[in-house]
């Protein structure tokens, strides 16, 4: 049996992002095909518990600041904090497997502790998150880091063909130290918890459209082209008429999105909810008429696939892993950061039921293909031949 040590900085219940259901989701699902899973992350207090199959060991964690330097102190004490938990664990590994920079030194330190093979899944990249801008602190500092452990890591796991074609230029790996292996989606985990009825009259009438916009309320989310689109006597909602939308998520960009639908006059129109939890975005899938992902900048796309699998049809920017994601026969794409261009996507989705209809029922299909468990067994596959020539 393969024992693999897994360094993530959130683990559900502790969720930051699609980072921690990407890693419960692949941890159980190695457990569910034989491997011994041990997670180290974050939590509230010291703790050790079963979940699922997966031995998950938390240690305590101040809450996480918002100076950018005190962030990276965080992170650093973190990582230590991570390896002594590590050291009091019984046993020894075969593999170290880490998710992001935000884990690096941890798992280096633990791969080298254990003298084994360290696999690295990188799901974005600072290079991207800012469209290249990497000479500035803290951006170069973080940029390093990735690179420097997608460098000394024995295999790189991206979520996409486009990240592995990323990672490799901005860190000057060949493409053969880098594997594609996708996120998934399980539609057993996307149900609905509310009164669907009574949650959509909270924000539309029977008779209006609803459009949603879901993720983190940050720049690369282009959430900014989004608003742009709905709005004036050329925008969407003037075009498609009695359409409201609602936005879930939280993020840095948050102050400057509300300022910029007060001043475009679409506060009137739909409604900023703030963070909500999984259960509450599941119920949103299945109450929306349109799911809209105008990113700048996706490694892959996850609330594209889970909207998908939802049932929602959805728009995206023809950008990055959402090409994989969202191939032409089972969703619409606009040009990433046309604004004129998304309005005139979105009119023709919610005027042409048809079209939509069609778009859901290939998208149905579509999502078969991201099954978690063949996620596992891929990444198993990694593991052995990693091990197998540790061996030799």
């Amino acid at each position: 049996m393969t024992r693999v040590l897994v360094l993530s900085w959130e683990y559900p219940p502790i969720v930051e992002g699609g980072l921690a259901r990407h890693v419960a989701k692949l941890c159980e699902n190695l457990v569910a095909q034989g491997a011994e899973v041990h997670v180290l992350t974050r939590g509230v207090r010291t703790a050790s518990e079963i979940r699922r199959g997966v031995h998950v060991h938390r240690v305590a964690e101040p809450g996480k600041p918002r100076d950018m330097e005190a962030f990276l102190a965080w992170i650093d004490h973190m990582n230590t904090d991570l390896v002594r938990a590590a050291e009091e664990l019984p046993g020894t590994f075969d593999l170290v497997h880490g998710h992001d920079w935000l884990v690096a030194t941890g798992a280096d330190r633990l791969a080298r502790r254990f003298d084994c093979p360290l696999v690295m899944t990188i799901h974005a990249t600072e290079h991207g998150r800012h469209q290249g801008w990497v000479d500035k602190h803290p951006q170069t500092y973080i940029h390093a880091a990735e690179r420097w452990i997608a460098r000394r890591a024995d295999r790189v796991i991206t979520c996409s063909h486009y990240m592995r074609g990323h990672v490799a230029e901005i860190y000057g790996l060949e493409e053969e130290q880098l594997a594609v292996i996708p996120n998934g989606v399980d539609p057993d985990d996307l149900i609905p918890v509310d009164d669907l009825t009574t949650l959509r009259a909270k924000f539309a009438a029977p008779d209006e459209q609803l459009l949603l916009l879901s993720g983190r309320l940050v720049y690369e989310k282009g959430f900014q082209h989004a608003l742009e689109a709905l709005a004036g006597p050329d925008g969407a909602i003037a075009a498609v008429g009695r359409l409201r939308f609602v936005i879930a998520g939280s993020g840095t960009h948050e102050a400057e999105l509300k300022a910029q639908a007060k001043a475009l006059g679409l506060l009137e129109h739909g409604t900023f909810l703030g963070w909500i939890g999984d259960d509450a975005l599941h119920s949103l899938y299945r109450i929306c008429d349109l799911c809209v992902i105008p990113s700048l900048y996706e490694p892959f796309g996850l609330v594209a696939l889970e909207a998908m699998a939802s049932g929602c049809p959805c728009i995206v920017a023809d950008t990055g892993g959402l090409r994989e994601v969202v191939p032409h026969d089972v969703g619409l794409r606009f040009k990433g950061g046309d604004a004129k261009h998304l309005g005139v996507m979105i009119e023709r989705m919610l005027t042409d039921a048809p079209l939509r209809d069609r778009l859901v029922a290939e998208a149905s299909e579509h999502v078969l293909r991201f099954d978690w468990a063949e996620i596992a067994r891929d990444t198993s596959a990694l593991y052995d031949e990693l091990l197998a020539r540790a061996t030799v």
